[in-house]
């Protein structure tokens, strides 16, 4: 999982980063808002740790964007600020998980594991939308009481989109995903992600025009992919 660590104190980040990196995860650690918002874009994290007291402004603005225009992607505020009004002002805000500083590094991974447990739908061993059901331990594929053959291309692009629902994936973040680093991969996503539509039909994946592709909880419209 990638993470954003957004935080300005650099012993707290960088024993945070030595941290979930030790656990696996790959960070980016940023100390500024700007900074932050470009690595949004360049880096397409999946799960963002956030720092109220930034340097070049208050985090809850960039909370709010991150509302707007990544409604889906999981935030974990960490903050100095711990009355229960702050809380409230955090978590109202949009952010999955509140956690006031000084805070104990095992508490902050139990709470990473936790989230990424629920946003990559391992609470449960399969991911339902709409009838088309992916098993995670069997990668069993069906929709309704039909099997769904897919190539191992197809179900990586399947589950790789059904683990994030409700966020536009990049072109390029897929290619990487699934074919690795090398080049002139469109026209093997295209073929690919084509046959996968084919397979489970119309109204699951929906194509963001010069973007990508994604995967939306709650029906699309006829005509919008």
């Amino acid at each position: 999982m990638k993470i954003l660590l957004i935080e300005d104190d650099l012993d707290l980040g960088n024993g945070v980063r030595i941290a979930l990196t030790d656990q696996g995860f790959e960070v980016i650690w940023v100390r500024r808002n700007e900074d932050a918002l470009h690595q949004i874009d360049a880096c397409e994290p999946e799960l963002i740790l956030l720092d109220l007291g930034l340097p070049d402004g208050d985090g809850m603005s960039l909370m709010a964007f991150l509302r707007q225009q990544h409604k889906g992607l999981p935030v974990i505020i960490l903050t100095a600020r711990g009355t229960l009004q702050d809380r409230l002002c955090g978590l109202n805000a949009g952010a999955d998980d509140y956690l006031v500083k000084p805070f104990i590094l095992a508490e902050l991974l139990a709470r990473v594991k936790a989230l990424a447990r629920r946003s990559y739908g391992f609470e449960n061993e399969a991911i339902e939308i709409r009838g088309l059901s992916l098993h995670l331990p069997t990668r069993r594929v069906t929709i309704g009481a039909r099997n769904v053959d897919l190539t191992a291309s197809e179900y990586a692009l399947l589950e790789i989109l059904l683990l994030r629902t409700d966020r536009v994936l990049t072109r390029r973040f897929l290619e990487e995903r699934v074919f690795g680093s090398k080049e002139n991969m469109s026209n093997a996503l295209d073929v690919h992600m084509g046959n996968l539509r084919r397979k489970i039909g119309d109204g699951y994946v929906r194509t963001v025009r010069g973007v990508g592709y994604v995967i939306d909880t709650v029906p699309i419209h006829k005509g919008e992919g």
